[in-house]
């Protein structure tokens, strides 16, 4: 047992070692906090989009931007596109779950918002089609995914793609980086 918890934090470290010495995907970090900084700065707002775990994952970076992360501050206009439960089952059932991001964006976005959509795989065909319409309205996409990016690798602007096919370790990832994200934009947005 003992070997078998040393083996999976060993898993870890490695995907998260392999981050760190990947200069282009820490370039991308770079512009992605860049990216969403100006748009809260310019009054636009970010708003995030998952499945399961990285449902979760979405809500939870998403308050980090409206709630705080480690400052005091004014709340910044962030959500999970996911949280209003009576919406997302009468698409889902009127509609297709497939349907259920894209309806939103399209309804509540404007070009200059930010959408982060987090998958795995990169293939939910709910969050690909999300990034469709995102892409018709000038709103700008950041991917986070796994190794190949997937279908979301085309129709992001900014891609995440962690460089691991375990999918416990690249939500491990996904949530070091939006953490690395949130803080480093709430820095720039508020300084001292």
């Amino acid at each position: 047992m003992k070997q078998s918890i040393q083996n999976i934090i060993s898993e870890s470290i490695s995907v998260k070692s392999t981050i760190l010495q990947n200069e282009a995907l820490l370039n991308t970090i770079d512009s992605i906090v860049k990216v969403i900084t100006n748009s809260f700065r310019s009054g636009f707002k970010v708003q995030f989009c998952g499945n399961g775990g990285s449902a979760a994952d979405a809500q939870h970076l998403a308050a980090e931007f409206s709630g705080r992360f480690y400052k005091n501050r004014k709340a910044l206009p962030s959500d999970a596109l996911h949280c209003n439960s009576s919406y997302l089952t009468a698409v889902a059932n009127d509609y297709s779950y497939d349907d259920i991001y894209a309806r939103l964006v399209d309804g509540t976005m404007v070009k200059g918002d930010v959408l982060v959509g987090i998958t795995t795989s990169g293939n939910s065909g709910n969050i690909v089609k999300a990034f469709e319409v995102a892409r018709t309205k000038g709103i700008i996409t950041i991917g986070f995914t796994g190794l190949t990016g997937g279908k979301l690798k085309d129709l992001s602007d900014y891609l995440i793609n962690i460089p691991s096919d375990n999918t416990p370790r690249i939500q491990e990832s996904h949530i070091l980086i939006g953490h690395i994200i949130c803080e480093l934009v709430e820095d720039a947005i508020f300084p001292g």
